[in-house]
Formats: C-alpha cells, sequence, structure tokens
C-alpha cells in the first residue's frame, strides 16, 4: 500500500468513526407514543465528558419530552468547570431535574453536593451522604505533614488573616477567603432558589460538614428520601416545581423509565480527559513528527504522531491548562531535538530533560488529585527520553571516535540528481556529495574512482544506462 492509499484510508476510517459516534452519542433512544422518566447518571470524578453527558441528556428530555430528567449522582466532586456547566444546565431546563443521590453506599461530595442543591428535587437513598463541600485548594493540609505542622499552619492562617502586606496586598489566607466566600455565596444562592437549608450548605463550604440521607432530610438538606426508582417517583408524584420559569406539577406515578448512557463520543471525551493519556498523546505525536522530519518519506511515524498529537491538543484543551507548564514542555522537546541535530554532548540533553519534568508537574493547573498528571507517567517519559538521547549521544561519541571511512574506490554507485559537474550520488548505502564529467543523469550506474575527503570522484560509467539498453533491445 502505497502513502497515498494509507492516507485514504486512515481519511475514511476517521469519517466513519465520526459519524457512527454521532449516531450512538445516546444508547437508549426513548419512545415518543408515551411518557416518560429519563434516567442518567452522574458517577465517578466530575470532568468535561460529565458535562458534555449532562447536556446532551437535559436535551434528550426536552426533545422527548420527558416528565422527569432523574440524575443517579455518585461523585467524590470534580472540576468547579464542569460542575458550574452542569448546574447552568440543570437551572435552564424546561424538565424538572430530579437529584437521587443512590445506590447504597454512594455520595455526592464536593461538587456532587453543589449539584444536588441546583436540582429541582432533591432526593437520597438510605446509606447515602454528602457535604464536604470546601474548595481543595482551601481544606486540609498538605499530604505527608505531620498533624501538628497542620495545626501549626492553621495559627498562622488565622494571624495572617489579622494583617496584609506592608504594600497593601492581600495575604495568602485573605485570597482564600476570597475564594471560600464565593463558593459560600454561589451554594447558597441555590439552597435560596430551590427552598433548602442554606445555612448548613454554607457550614459544608466553611467547615467541609456531611450529612447522612435520614439526617439532610430531617435538616431540609434534600426533600426526600427513596431506596429505588419506583419509591422515588411515587415520593415525587404531586410536587409542584419551577421548571422554565413555568410552575409544573409532577405526575410521576407509574411512568416508564427509561436508561441514557453515555455514548461512545462521550466515552471517548472522558478517556482522553485523562490527563496521563492527553499527556503521552502529546508526547507520541511530538515524537512522532520528529522521528518522520529525521527520516522524510517513513509516512507512519508523521501519520501516526499527526493524529495523536491533534487529539493531545484537544484533550488538553477540555483541562485546566498551565501554560507556562505547556510552554516548558514545548522548551524541553525543543532542546533534545536540538541536542539531536547538534550535539552538545548532553548540556542541551540534560536541560531539555529537566524542563519537560517541571513542565509535565505544572501542565494541569487543577487541585483534584484525579486530574494532575501521575509522578509515573512523568518519571517513564523522562525516563525514555533519556534513553532516546543517551542512544543519540552515544552515536555521536561512537561516530567522533571513529576513524576514517571504509575505502569506497571501485566501487559501484547510482546517481541520485546532477548538474554540471557535480551532485549526489548513492554508494554503500549512504548519500554523498560527488563530482565528475558533465552529463550524468539520475537513476545512471556509475562507478567511483576516487574520494577527496567526503566527496567522492566519479570515473566511467560501470554499466550502461536502462535507457540505452532498452533502446537497443528495440
Amino acid at each position: 500500500m502505497d502513502a497515498r492509499s494509507m492516507i485514504r484510508v486512515i481519511a475514511a476510517s476517521a469519517v466513519m468513526l465520526f459519524f457512527v459516534g454521532t449516531g450512538l452519542s445516546q444508547t437508549a433512544e426513548p419512545p415518543t407514543t408515551q411518557r416518560i422518566a429519563l434516567l442518567t447518571a452522574i458517577e465517578g470524578v466530575v470532568g468535561p465528558a460529565t458535562a458534555r453527558h449532562i447536556e446532551i441528556a437535559v436535551r434528550t428530555a426536552r426533545e422527548h419530552n420527558a416528565e422527569v430528567l432523574i440524575l443517579r449522582i455518585n461523585t467524590p466532586g470534580g472540576l468547579a468547570t464542569s460542575m458550574r456547566e452542569i448546574i447552568a444546565e440543570i437551572l435552564g431546563s424546561t424538565i424538572p431535574v430530579v437529584g437521587w443521590v443512590a445506590p447504597p453506599g454512594a455520595h455526592a461530595a464536593s461538587a456532587g453536593t453543589y449539584i444536588l442543591y441546583a436540582t429541582h428535587v432533591a432526593a437520597m437513598a438510605p446509606g447515602t451522604n454528602l457535604g464536604a463541600a470546601t474548595p481543595v485548594q482551601i481544606g486540609g493540609g498538605f499530604p505527608g505533614m505531620p498533624q501538628e505542622r497542620q495545626d501549626e499552619r492553621k495559627e498562622e492562617k488565622k494571624g495572617d488573616e489579622k494583617a496584609k502586606d506592608e504594600k497593601g496586598l492581600p495575604s495568602g489566607s485573605t485570597m482564600d477567603a476570597k475564594a471560600v466566600n464565593d463558593a459560600v455565596a454561589f451554594i447558597r444562592s441555590l439552597a435560596e432558589m430551590r427552598g433548602r437549608n442554606a445555612e448548613w450548605a454554607e457550614r459544608a463550604v466553611r467547615e467541609a460538614a456531611s450529612l447522612s440521607a435520614e439526617r439532610a432530610r430531617d435538616e431540609k438538606v434534600i426533600d426526600l428520601v427513596a431506596e429505588d426508582v419506583p419509591a422515588l417517583l411515587a415520593a415525587v408524584d404531586g410536587r409542584s416545581v419551577l421548571a422554565g420559569g413555568v410552575n409544573r406539577t409532577l405526575a410521576t406515578q407509574g411512568l416508564t423509565v427509561e436508561r441514557l448512557d453515555p455514548g461512545i463520543v462521550t466515552r471517548m471525551l472522558g478517556i482522553l480527559a485523562d490527563p496521563n493519556v492527553a499527556f503521552l498523546l502529546l508526547m507520541i505525536g511530538v515524537y512522532g513528527l520528529i522521528f518522520e522530519f529525521v527520516n522524510p518519506g517513513a509516512i507512519g511515524p508523521g501519520v501516526i504522531g499527526a493524529i495523536c498529537l491533534v487529539l493531545g491538543l484537544y484533550a488538553l484543551n477540555q483541562l485546566p491548562l498551565n501554560y507556562a507548564g505547556l510552554a516548558l514542555i514545548a522548551l524541553g522537546i525543543a532542546m533534545m531535538v536540538a541536542e539531536a541535530i547538534t550535539p552538545t554532548f548532553g548540556v542541551l540533553g540534560l536541560g531539555g530533560g529537566v524542563a519537560l519534568v517541571i513542565g509535565a508537574a505544572m501542565l494541569i493547573d487543577a487541585d483534584v488529585p484525579a486530574f494532575r498528571i501521575s509522578w509515573w507517567v512523568i518519571a517513564g517519559t523522562a525516563t525514555v527520553s533519556g534513553g532516546v538521547l543517551i542512544m543519540l549521544l552515544g552515536y555521536v561519541w561512537r561516530t567522533h571516535r571513529r576513524g576514517p571511512v571504509a575505502d569506497l574506490v571501485g566501487v559501484d554507485a547510482q546517481v541520485l540528481s546532477w548538474s554540471g559537474e557535480q551532485g549526489y550520488v548513492w554508494a554503500q548505502g549512504e548519500r554523498w556529495r560527488a563530482r565528475g564529467a558533465a552529463g550524468l543523469v539520475s537513476g545512471e550506474q556509475v562507478r567511483v574512482s576516487g574520494r577527496d575527503g567526503l566527496t567522492l570522484v566519479i570515473g566511467n560509467t560501470s554499466n550502461r544506462r536502462p535507457h540505452d539498453e532498452e533502446g537497443e533491445k528495440t
């Protein structure tokens, strides 16, 4: 298969995957001839894929005129940007949204608490909990710090709250307080909109408070406790909610429940939104293009590298990116490439490796552990890059210590290109500059009669030209 055929196959496959993914973006198509309750889930860390899935769910519920959209919640939290996108979809929905923390053992922590407060009806299954909505960068100490040291830091921060920098700039604790106050204002506004306990919502942010399902119902944090979906539909039947600016009385008794699972495109987005995958795709893409430039015409590394680079950049675009980290990664790669092109015996290569590690460590600007690049991935990438660099340095060192090249006198060669009395020939698997008689043409077989430094001297041709032999045969 030639290069053009390979590119056509890859392009056709990409188009096919796009249309298949678009067609399967919803794995369940609710019927339009009966009243339904649409059920979907928010599971795992809240990220860009979750926000996209909820957007599809709200749109599907509206298109099929569902009576309610049930969000089954089980999440430890996630990105604040994705959380706000989900809440915006819920607040703008014309279909009532029922938030339900389930199954037993599930929790709606951090971002999950905000989302539950935003729903039109909030419910929990027995044996579940919610709360701990303090922003991660605000709450808790640093991993591995002794408790005594954490207590000292708390005392220091209390002292800092009473003072500012001499130049009038806010202290670090003041900046933290601004972030906490913003989160408090946001969750209180949701609580007041839905008529729920705003005081406890503030405690969930400021003090990382948590509640069980029964206590949450008693303190009016949620509306009801339901063990399963039929019990949930029976409990919300007859409730009046404000959705899309219109008061609606829910009629959910005996509704057909249709499940909406994430489609293939959403699943792919969830995989790509993993910062480790995004980083690896970025590195594979860059190295693929480097190998293609070093070996022009290989096609394979270039095609794979271009696809991986585009996917990596798209994935990083979905994440809170630190552009300083991205710049350090680009600088590190550039220094390694410069080491390969103009060897400095490790100076540029070592500096590039250090820049790569630092850039990878600070690439994702998120305080959620699930959205940080693993140190194992960083170490592995740095090790592979270092191994490639060592191989290049070893090759350069061997080349530097190697004696004169083997004598090519009397060896047959093939003309690659020729102009006047000089050009390039292919001899012993290498491309050489050469000089000789005028009139040589590309493809002609010649014989090396001497060598002047790195330039070969071409004597008489070793064979007749191919077209001359064909002429004699004809």
